[in-house]
């Protein structure tokens, strides 16, 4: 999985060395790249920061205090996961062109992506055992301190995890950043080659999200650290400790109710406009049907692909902690943060010259969607791989279990909820995956995505709504799953 992670990157870099050195290096000093840089790194700043601080302050309100209805408010944070970045933007700039800036991008992105943070945070707070605060509360810390001393970092693994899932998206963003008119490195390149067609200047600047990629890797892998959090008890099998909101409760629920207005009220009562109101406005049964159930159908089986590839890697990354397994797990996020139309490329430029019989056929479509979607059920199996003591495999063999017996009662349930996390997280991702598809997709087969954005990219606005009102409904399943699994109480 490793090795056909790194193709696009490859792609990448053959293509950029067909550029002679002193054009490359002419093109690459321009101002507008100064601009796109300066775009794209104080975007992927903000996002990131936004989206944990929503995400870690979400769940703590949710998990570890007294606020009112804890599962319903769960429930109504996971929901944004349902809607595709680009229809959020959609919503917003169909309401107010006051979006169309920086502060609007990094808004926008934000309540879309908090999500991907705050459910490995509800799940890392729940398996969290709550006596180490009151140790820090006994030790004469107040609850904030100890949230910062203690609690943050005993769940950074998944705070981080989630980070680095949000940065990665932010580097690859493109439906929602060109509908708020905010240029960055995705949306040049996707220009370039719209315009020109000119690969080797487009992957120059692919080269440059690479580049971005890795000091992200590098800075989560640094903050990371070698420190093992995995134990192996329970901790107290009493409830958590709630800390009392006082007068703070009605502004938690305040917040968390503004928060929901502006990711899913926004977006969603846009979409019932277009659809009352809405010229163009049709309900085609078929197309929609058609559209659905292809979308259904390539969400689970490249779910269950990218899952069930995603765990060698986890487990080669955490059981054996060497310079090879760092290796390996790291090489199979740079293709995440390139764009859609570059992995797809790459893909389409490979099969025509190694097996032109795959051209445009479903294996290269899904290979392509594991490509991209992998290090989301790599973090997800990784967390729990990380909270699995080794110790109790060890236990196993010495009673006299054989490998696959190990692994089959041991170690599968204890990876069960990061399997099924894995898997709903990727199944989302492909069910409103847009740029990839518009160029791996079979002719007769189109998707809830593609649907929705050519007829919104003709302003169709009305045609598009129910295509993005049923691709909604079809991902929620997969964020109850998500909601579930996150609060499931891990034994």
């Amino acid at each position: 999985m490793a090795g056909l992670s790194l193709m696009p990157l490859g792609f990448v870099i053959v293509s950029s060395a067909q550029v002679p050195p002193s054009e490359a290096i002419d093109f690459l000093v321009r101002p507008r790249i100064g601009e796109l840089l300066w775009n794209t790194t104080r975007l992927l700043v903000g996002g990131v920061l936004l989206s944990a601080a929503i995400g870690v302050g979400a769940a703590w309100l949710v998990v570890r205090t007294d606020l009112p209805r804890p599962g319903l408010w769960h429930g109504l944070l996971c929901a944004p996961l349902a809607v595709p970045a680009f229809v959020n933007g959609f919503g917003w700039v169909s309401t107010t062109h006051a979006v169309q800036s920086f502060p609007g991008a990094v808004l926008v992105v934000s309540l879309s992506y908090y999500p991907l943070v705050y459910l490995p945070a509800v799940a890392a707070l729940r398996r969290l055992d709550s006596s180490v605060e009151d140790v820090a509360a006994g030790l004469g810390h107040r609850p904030v301190s100890a949230f910062f001393r203690v609690v943050l970092p005993a769940i950074s693994p998944a705070v981080l995890g989630g980070s680095l899932l949000v940065g990665l998206h932010l580097l690859g963003e493109y439906g929602a950043l060109q509908l708020l008119n905010y240029p960055t490195l995705t949306t040049a390149i996707l220009a370039q080659y719209a315009s020109t067609f000119n690969g080797p200047a487009a992957t120059l600047l692919a080269l440059v999200l690479v580049a971005f990629c890795l000091v992200l890797l590098g800075l989560e892998l640094l903050v990371r650290g070698r420190r093992r959090h995995a134990r192996v008890g329970a901790g107290v099998t009493r409830t958590p400790t709630r800390h009392r909101l006082g007068v703070l409760r009605l502004p938690s629920v305040g917040a968390l109710a503004l928060l929901l207005v502006l990711a899913l009220g926004i977006p969603m009562l846009s979409l019932t406009r277009w659809m009352v109101r809405g010229n163009s406005t049709t309900f085609p049964a078929g197309d929609l049907w058609a559209s659905a159930t292809s979308t259904l159908g390539l969400a689970v089986v490249g779910g269950a692909l990218a899952t069930a590839a995603a765990v060698p890697v986890a487990w080669l990354a955490v059981r054996h902690r060497r310079p090879l397994g760092t290796l390996v797990e790291r090489s199979i996020y740079p293709a995440n943060a390139l764009p859609g139309i570059v992995v797809a490329l790459a893909l389409v430029t490979i099969s025509i010259r190694v097996v032109p019989g795959l051209y445009q056929t479903l294996p290269v479509l899904l290979l392509g969607y594991a490509i991209l979607f992998l290090p989301r059920a790599v973090v997800s199996v990784r967390s729990t791989f990380e909270l699995a003591p080794p110790v109790l495999e060890d236990v196993a063999r010495s009673l006299g279990c054989s490998g696959r017996q190990v692994a089959r009662r041991v170690t599968l349930p204890l990876l069960l909820p990061g399997l099924t996390s894995g898997m709903a997280l990727v199944s989302l991702a492909i069910s409103t995956e847009l740029t990839a598809t518009l160029l791996l997709a079979p002719t007769a087969v189109s998707t809830l995505a593609t649907d929705f954005w050519q007829r919104a990219a003709s302003v169709a606005y009305g045609a598009a709504a129910p295509y993005a009102v049923l691709m909604i409904l079809l991902s929620l399943p997969a964020t109850v799953l998500l909601a579930r699994a996150a609060t499931r109480e891990v034994q």
